[in-house]
């Protein structure tokens, strides 16, 4: 006789151990789900990965300069200013 293998999975907001046929899989709860979705949207949770494009790279290194370029005027403007 063949078993039935069945999928559990903790839920990634509480913990709570959560099986493949529960409505709100991975989630155990639509709470859970919410919340999850928050910490999404407020960028709590980021997919990063190494850039590996040197024109990119370039390109981001360049607004990087160009951002603290703009932040030493504005700190040299205050200082003639304030």
């Amino acid at each position: 006789m063949a078993t039935k293998k069945t999928t559990a999975l903790r839920c990634p907001t509480c913990g709570t151990l959560v099986t493949a046929g529960d409505a709100e899989f991975p989630f155990c709860t639509d709470r859970c789900r919410v919340i999850d979705l928050g910490k999404w949207a407020s960028g709590a949770y980021r997919i990063s990965s190494p850039i590996h494009d040197p024109e990119l790279l370039d390109e981001l290194d360049g607004l990087r300069g160009a951002g603290r370029a703009t932040s030493q005027h504005l700190d040299h403007d205050l200082d003639e200013n304030g």
